[in-house]
């Protein structure tokens, strides 16, 4: 009896068994790169937790246009508070198609930072690409250029978000109004501080959805800075308080809300922290605000403004430009260097 079956050669055969193996070998290369959502342990801070959720969502387009030279900002500086995962997933984001063979030295020296910090995979990576490579890091400049000028669509990224977190947003910005605090930086300061988490508890005891520390909770009456709206109404006379006391500067307003006034007046503007620098461009470019030279060393806020904008930069200087050859439309405006 005649069979119907397909005859199936050993040839063919075999081609289906290689293209088979490189298919395994490629999701077991892919999965050992991009290892899907960061791990964002409860060990971290809440601004390192809200940035790593900020990063995840620039990375895979959930409530934002996809953007992974936003996240590799977002997660360098969660890497920059001390973050392992941040060091480690802006690491992931310097495989050109994910290459190892192709990493630039910056990301090994992020590589070699998250190693430094514990985190294993980092290590074992590092140790391949290492091997691949036939070369170790060279030198790492642990103050590495601030990328330029970035957009980040909060309202996009706010409806992206869990509904209770949304619920909280909504709240921010109803009471925002009512105290006289642009809107828009009120949300931008709950997204860098919190994400909207109204149990986050930092290392320095600040708590809920604006982080009031208790020393700030009590001179605004807040009683229960767990309770959400009791937190947010505490924040928002912070901030009114602020505006007030320096005469509207809004850099100035912000950079308090990180370091304190009188560290903002000490330095008589930002503070040369390197987080509180990369607070206030955070914050700034989520409320849609750009920093710009006003003449004197100082800054403003504007939106849309003209002349020489950008991000302030930890070193000293005077302003230069620096743009990203990889995504030049991301960099249109270069940095300012904080003097």
């Amino acid at each position: 009896m005649k069979s119907n079956l397909p005859r199936v050669s050993i040839f063919s055969a075999l081609q289906e068994f290689l293209l088979f193996l490189c298919g395994i070998m490629l999701c077991l290369f892919s999965a050992a790169v991009f290892a899907g959502m960061p791990n964002i342990s409860e060990d971290e801070s809440p601004r390192v937790r809200a940035l790593l959720d900020q990063a995840w969502a620039a990375e895979s387009g959930r409530g934002l246009e996809r953007n992974p030279y936003l996240a590799a900002i977002l997660y360098r500086q969660a890497g920059d508070l001390g973050s392992a995962e941040g060091f480690y997933r802006a690491a992931l984001l310097q495989f050109p198609a994910g290459r190892i063979n192709l990493v630039t030295n910056d990301g090994l020296c992020l590589l070699v930072a998250a190693s430094q910090l514990g985190h294993a995979a980092a290590g074992g990576l590092l140790e391949r690409v290492e091997a691949v490579n036939g070369r170790r890091v060279s030198q790492c400049d642990e103050n590495l250029p601030l990328p330029g000028v970035f957009s980040f669509d909060l309202v996009g990224y706010v409806n992206g978000l869990s509904m209770d977190k949304q619920k909280i947003a909504a709240i921010v910005r109803r009471l925002a109004v009512a105290y006289k605090v642009d809107p828009n930086l009120a949300l931008a300061i709950a997204t860098a501080e919190s994400n909207f988490n109204p149990g986050a508890v930092s290392s320095k005891m600040a708590v809920g959805v604006m982080q009031l520390i208790p020393e700030t909770a009590e001179r605004f009456n807040v009683r229960n800075p767990f309770d959400p709206e009791q937190n947010i109404r505490g924040g928002l006379a912070y901030l009114r308080w602020l505006k007030q006391y320096f005469g509207g500067d809004v850099v100035r307003v912000v950079a308090a809300y990180n370091a304190g006034e009188g560290a903002v007046v000490k330095y008589n503007g930002v503070p040369p922290y390197k987080e509180t620098i990369s607070y206030v461009n955070r914050v700034m470019s989520y409320s849609g605000k750009r920093l710009c030279a006003s003449g004197g060393g100082k800054f403003v806020a504007e939106v849309g403004g003209r002349g020489p904008c950008g991000l302030l930069h930890p070193k000293a200087g005077a302003v230069r430009e620096i743009r990203s050859p990889e995504m030049p439309s991301a960099t249109p405006d270069g940095l300012l260097l904080v003097r």
